[in-house]
């Protein structure tokens, strides 16, 4: 039996370093055994399955291998379905519902960084940003049309940073969709 994941890649195809096409990283991990392999847009997010459940074993082949394929110092975060439905249920009422006003992101955070930590390192300005925790996330909101003056860019400079990725409200739904079983399956 094969769990269903999602791997999260941190700091791939941004501002032109680690450039990795989807084709390739579909192909890495096909030839690395795993299957149903699916990837969405070009921030590094792949779905597929894994007869290895161990998250901490699984991680760390996947880092070694996308390390040995693309050569590149990998980071990845793991979320099976269950989870990171987990995280959408959380959210709060109306996150992402309002694309209009409001840009929703989900940090999502690798061990041992926890929300509470990673929410207090955040900069809100008022009036332009809000954030609540989650299971192993930080639900960030930012006014779109003072984007400019939000306090979530100054998080690059923290040293948390590094133990998180992000994902925009679409993103996280869209991956939680394509983890969905197939009609007629478990």
């Amino acid at each position: 039996m094969s769990t269903t994941w999602v791997a999260l890649l941190r700091g791939i195809n941004v501002g032109g370093r680690n450039r990795i096409l989807m084709a390739d990283l579909r192909t890495c991990f096909e030839d690395a055994g795993y299957t149903d392999v699916r990837t969405y847009i070009q921030s590094g997010n792949v779905v597929f399955a894994a007869a290895e459940l161990d998250r901490e074993a699984l991680r760390g082949a996947i880092e070694a291998l996308l390390a040995e394929t693309f050569d590149y110092a990998a980071t990845v975060e793991l979320r099976n379905r269950e989870e990171l439905q987990a995280v959408v249920e959380a959210a709060p009422e109306g996150f992402g519902s309002d694309k209009d006003t409001y840009l929703d992101d989900v940090l999502f955070l690798l061990p041992p960084l926890e929300p509470d930590e990673a929410r207090g390192a955040l900069k809100l300005r008022e009036g332009v940003d809000t954030a609540w925790t989650g299971p192993g996330v930080v639900y960030s909101r930012r006014v779109k049309a003072k984007a400019s003056r939000s306090g979530l860019s100054k998080i690059t400079a923290h040293p948390f940073y590094q133990r998180m990725t992000i994902r925009n409200w679409n993103t996280t739904t869209r991956l939680l969709a394509m983890m969905e079983p197939a009609e007629g399956q478990g």
